[in-house]
């Protein structure tokens, strides 16, 4: 009995040093063979292999974060599909296309550029490439007292086509506007001619001409007649605004009154022909004088409180021929 149980044990041994043995071999043969390597996938399509997985990836974020051309305006590069590896035995005789697949990568990279837009009144204008320099463009301005100064921004951008791009000291060169020269109002004189009788209508009349916002604000009282003390015909509309806000001309046209005006406080009419045309009440400073030719939107005046006002606003009226209309039905 025990000699039956030493043959099977001897048997049972060399078994298993034959199955070490295969084993051995087999792993021997496939190491000779074959190589562990990555296979590589873009959207579920195999593009090719790669041994150095780690290295790849990091030259594709690299990309992705700061692209290949030598440009600091740079903010990134989109990449749709990024690489998939999955780890496989791959023949010695097949070699690695690391370039390859990168480059298949920068195919689908789209560049998107970062600069600052300086923008005047919402227009964008000038383009730099750092926001110290933007903010270098706004301190030049307001060191030589540039009159658009209030209407001057910093739009930071992102966009796949890269702007020309100039200095700060070019910038403030092209954005600088020099300052508007207040015209002292004389409380008696030759200011040209006004119509502020109280005769309103509720209809709407073809002016023939369109009409921008003087200014951006809240409108604090509507035309037509409002309660007070006593009843009274509003003849225009009531927009607040801080005080020295620029006020735009709301079409081209001559001005045909500029100074004190009683109850109306320093005001401007500018008139557009066939018989219209605007007022702008409580100004702070007037920038025009009668018999000036004024295009749409040029600055003719600044926001105030000047003769009967409660706080500072616009007040804007819309007359044809004398009458006053309501100034919602051609703007704002």
């Amino acid at each position: 009995m025990f000699k039956k149980v030493m043959i099977h044990t001897k048997i049972s041994i060399k078994f298993i040093v034959l199955f070490m043995i295969s084993t051995f071999l087999i792993i021997g043969a496939i190491a000779f063979l074959y190589k562990p390597t990555y296979s590589v996938y873009i959207n579920n399509e195999p593009i090719g292999y790669t041994e150095k997985k780690a290295e790849l990836q990091h030259k594709i974020n690299d990309y992705i974060e700061n692209g290949e051309e030598e440009n600091g305006s740079i903010a990134f590069v989109q990449v749709e599909n990024l690489p998939e590896y999955k780890l496989c035995l791959l023949k010695k005789d097949i070699v690695a296309n690391d370039e390859e697949i990168f480059d298949k990568v920068k195919e689908q990279g789209i560049t998107y550029y970062r600069y600052y837009a300086i923008a005047d009144n919402g227009e964008e204008k000038v383009y730099v490439s750092s926001f110290e320099e933007a903010e270098h463009v706004v301190n030049g301005l307001r060191e030589k007292n540039s009159s658009n100064l209030e209407k001057i921004a910093i739009v930071e951008k992102y966009e796949e086509t890269m702007q020309d791009l100039v200095t700060s000291e070019e910038a403030v060169s092209k954005l600088y506007t020099a300052p508007l020269k207040t015209i002292n109002v004389a409380k008696k004189g030759n200011t040209g001619s006004v119509n502020t009788s109280l005769t309103t209508s509720g209809g709407k009349a073809n002016i023939g001409i369109s009409l921008i916002r003087p200014i951006s604000g809240v409108i604090t009282s509507r035309f037509g007649v409002r309660s007070n003390i006593r009843k009274s015909s509003h003849t225009g509309l009531d927009i607040a605004a801080s005080t020295g806000t620029p006020i735009g001309a709301a079409a081209s046209g001559t001005v045909t009154f500029s100074g004190r005006k009683g109850s109306f406080g320093n005001m401007i009419v500018i008139t557009h022909g066939n018989g219209v045309q605007t007022y702008y009440a409580h100004c702070s400073s007037l920038y025009v004088s009668a018999g000036t030719q004024v295009s749409q939107g040029q600055t003719i005046a600044t926001v105030g409180s000047t003769g009967n006002s409660t706080g500072p606003h616009l007040h804007l009226e819309v007359r044809v021929n004398g009458v006053a209309y309501n100034p919602q039905n051609y703007v704002y």
